[in-house]
Order: C-alpha cells, then sequence, then structure tokens
C-alpha cells in the first residue's frame, strides 16, 4: 500500500501560471488552474508505476496560518490574483469530485497537513509519497518509508550536505523567501550547509567562531551575527518547522482510493463545461 500526499495549492498555483489553455465555466468563471489540478490528479490517479491505493491533497485555505501571528511577514493572501483566489473553495470541490480526500487547512498550512499524515500513517503503509518540490518538505524524508516524490535521504544529504531533520536549522540562517522570512544576513546556501552539516541544528553551532570545524568565508562576522540574531534565527527555525499535529484524516480508510465516482464526476464536468476531463478516468469506482 503507498499513501499518496499531494501539495494542492502547489499544484493550484502552478496550473495558474502554466501555459496550458484557458478554461471558462458555462457561468463565465475563470477555472483554467481548477482544471489542471483534476487533470493532472487524473494522470497520477492512472499512472501504473506510481500504483495510488490511497490519497489526499491538502490545500492552504486560506493562505494564512498560526505562523502569521508568530511572524507578521510570513506570506498571506495579500497580492493573490483574483481570478486564482476565487479557485480555492472551487478546487477542493473539484478533487472531492474525483474521489480523493481534501485536507482543507485553516490555522495550519498545506505541508503541516502532508508532515502530519506522513508521520501520522507512515508505519500502516508500505510507503508515503509526498507529491511537491517543496524544499520544506524535506524535513520529513525518513529512508524509503518516507520520500519526497522518489528522493531517498542519502540522496538529500548528498545533495544538501546535511540531513533531513535539519532543514528548519539550515531555512533559519538562508531564509525562504517564497514564505516571506529573511534568515540571517551573510548566510548564503553554501555557508548554511556547511555549519548545518557539521553541527546540524542551531545549538550546535560554537559559538566562537575559532571553535568551529569548518571555516566558511567570513567566519568571524558570521558567528557574530549568529550571537547578535539568535533568537531571530530560532524564530525562523520554529517558521520553518511543519506541525505534526495539524488535522488530518482520523483513519487510513479515510484516504483509501476507490475509484473515481462517475455519476459524481461527471456531474462536475458539466458544471464545469469539460467534456474532454469526462472521458479520461478509467479507474471508477465499483
Amino acid at each position: 500500500m503507498r499513501l499518496h500526499l499531494v501539495d494542492g495549492t502547489y499544484e493550484l498555483f502552478r496550473a495558474h501560471y502554466s501555459p496550458r489553455p484557458g478554461h471558462e465555466s458555462p457561468s463565465g468563471q475563470d477555472l483554467k488552474a481548477t482544471v489542471g489540478v483534476v487533470s493532472s490528479l487524473l494522470y497520477l490517479l492512472h499512472d501504473a508505476a506510481e500504483d495510488v491505493t490511497h490519497i489526499a491533497v491538502a490545500f492552504d485555505n486560506p493562505i494564512r496560518s498560526f505562523r502569521n501571528d508568530l511572524y507578521p511577514f510570513y506570506k498571506s493572501d495579500e497580492g493573490v490574483e483574483p481570478a486564482l483566489r476565487a479557485q480555492f473553495d472551487t478546487v477542493e470541490e473539484a478533487v472531492r469530485a474525483l474521489g480523493v480526500a481534501v485536507w482543507s487547512m485553516k490555522e495550519f498550512e498545506a505541508d503541516d497537513g502532508l508532515a502530519a499524515g506522513a508521520y501520522k500513517f507512515r508505519d500502516q503503509v508500505d510507503q508515503v509519497r509526498i507529491m511537491t518540490p517543496d524544499k520544506d518538505l524535506g524535513q520529513c524524508i525518513s529512508g524509503t518509508r518516507i520520500v519526497q516524490v522518489d528522493r531517498r535521504q542519502s540522496a538529500f544529504r548528498e545533495r544538501r550536505g546535511f540531513a533531513p531533520a535539519s532543514m528548519p536549522d539550515y531555512l533559519a540562517l538562508t531564509g525562504d523567501a517564497a514564505d516571506g522570512f529573511p534568515g540571517l544576513p551573510g548566510f548564503g546556501e553554501k555557508t548554511a550547509g556547511l555549519l548545518i552539516g557539521a553541527y546540524a541544528h542551531l545549538e550546535g553551532i560554537p559559538a566562537r567562531a575559532a571553535d568551529w570545524t569548518v571555516k566558511p568565508r567570513g567566519a568571524l562576522q558570521l558567528a557574530a551575527t549568529l550571537a547578535e540574531r539568535r533568537e531571530e534565527a530560532f524564530l525562523y527555525r520554529k517558521l520553518a518547522t511543519l506541525d505534526e499535529d495539524a488535522p488530518v484524516a482520523q483513519s487510513l480508510d479515510e484516504v483509501r482510493f476507490r475509484g473515481v465516482p462517475r455519476p459524481r464526476f461527471e456531474a462536475w464536468c458539466r458544471e464545469v463545461g469539460s467534456t474532454t476531463l469526462a472521458t479520461v478516468p478509467h479507474r471508477w469506482e465499483p
């Protein structure tokens, strides 16, 4: 058994800004992004290599979480195009019409839902497959039990220079432009990777540069910055740490994929004016 966990918000944004053809409903609503998400999920559900048995899609709805209370500049709905924002509820209805479980995050983020689901069900399936390129989810990787698409923990360490569990510490130093926090001045990807690779966590980095076993350029200034802005770094780490307590399914059976419910899906296709999608599914619910 495999549990596929999909970052629905990422898929929605990707579809909206992709060069795929536009799509309007009979009522005139822009549904390009929603139709794109459904098309992408149909491809996944019918991919023999992925062999989906259980699946859930998590969405940010709205794009605001408890992190905005911790840090006012954290990402939010501000600046999201109205045509895209108007599809946040619509896309969740569309995914449910596919017979796929939806985890709609209100006070948490979609990433929190993916992490919570991965940890909760990791011992009940053969593998959890987190379907997103978002580097934040790298902290969830655990051998071949929890993978980010098909990346293994060894490949993560080889590419990044540190273990998956240290990703929040790394982001605390480098910042994350997508999530709206800057990190500490002077700490680029190479420098942060070197230090976190050597010491794993912020607490492990010696206060004095003279005691560092690795020697990045500008070590004296970096050590001074870390000492001066230590609490700031801890805040950024908290922002980057995924919350395993996000509300997700109570049982694995709730995310079992039994097939596309034909009457419901065909009704949705008629509602949005898509005759093409209605002919795609062949894994119909018995």
